[in-house]
């Protein structure tokens, strides 16, 4: 999910805050005290309320304001105080449950009702609000970002997409094998029977629900998997291509290429700013 930051912002109104899209990060803004409104750039305004959180999934430039014209002024008025942050995204492989997500996520605060998101929350400010806190923001804005996904997908839920497929026994076993072995030499026959259906049922229900076959999910994971690789280590092209269940360096190249567009080689230098 990349590397997360946030911090708690105080206004006074008028006031207004715009942020430019990014071309690789998720956004976030919580209101502790106060109101806004949320105005995305060509979009139509938001209006957020103390306890109510808006997510931004995908690079969107947006602003936020005391009121839809708000503006520089005076700043006498009311106090608005926000937890804002971003998420720094590898886009070029957007998990599939980023990218089912509208542009602009509004999930408003439940008065009287338990949230494990409000908690998230709370537990995010104290961290940041004591001096010895930071070794656990990280992992909390990890938390917060699984707890923003989880409150939108259980108030839209769907029989399609990838919170479909985990909820689905049988597809959720299924990918639990892929991910954890994306090297075996898996079929649509093995992983039928790890599911524990027959060929065709396993097949059909694996489509209807990811809108992809299971084999063709497979390849979209052995990619991000070498690509992860080599971005991230300095092992040889033949250990990527092992751990990719390619045994062939060839096969692995011809696999990744036209996944990427790009042989692993070009891949992994243009990942790298100092072998520019």
């Amino acid at each position: 999910m990349g590397t997360p930051h946030s911090n708690r912002t105080v206004k006074r109104a008028p006031w207004r805050s715009h942020f430019p899209a990014q071309g690789n990060s998720a956004g976030f803004h919580v209101v502790l005290q106060g109101s806004c409104w949320l105005l995305p750039d060509g979009g139509e305004p938001v209006h957020l309320q103390v306890g109510d959180v808006a997510f931004m999934p995908r690079s969107r430039g947006h602003a936020i304001a005391d009121s839809p014209g708000g503006g520089p002024g005076s700043e006498t008025g009311p106090e608005t105080v926000l937890r804002c942050g971003a998420y720094y995204l590898d886009y070029s492989r957007a998990h599939p449950a980023l990218a089912e997500l509208p542009d602009v996520i509004h999930l408003p605060a439940r008065v009287g009702h338990y949230s494990p998101l409000r908690s998230a929350i709370d537990l995010l400010g104290h961290e940041l609000d004591t001096q010895d806190g930071s070794g656990a923001v990280a992992p909390l804005l990890e938390v917060l970002l699984l707890f923003m996904l989880r409150t939108w997908h259980e108030a839209h839920p769907s029989d399609t997409g990838w919170v479909a497929a985990l909820r689905d026994p049988a597809v959720h076993t299924a990918l639990q094998a892929i991910h954890a072995e994306p090297a075996a030499p898996w079929t649509v026959q093995s992983l039928a029977a790890r599911a524990g259906l027959s060929r065709s049922v396993f097949a059909q229900r694996f489509t209807a629900t990811l809108g992809t076959g299971p084999l063709t999910y497979l390849t979209w994971w052995r990619m991000t998997c070498a690509a992860r690789l080599l971005r991230d280590t300095d092992v040889l092209l033949r250990v990527v291509a092992e751990k990719s269940g390619y045994t062939s360096e060839y096969a692995f190249a011809k696999a990744f290429k036209r996944e990427f567009g790009v042989a692993p080689g070009r891949f992994r230098a243009q990942g790298r700013p100092e072998a520019a």
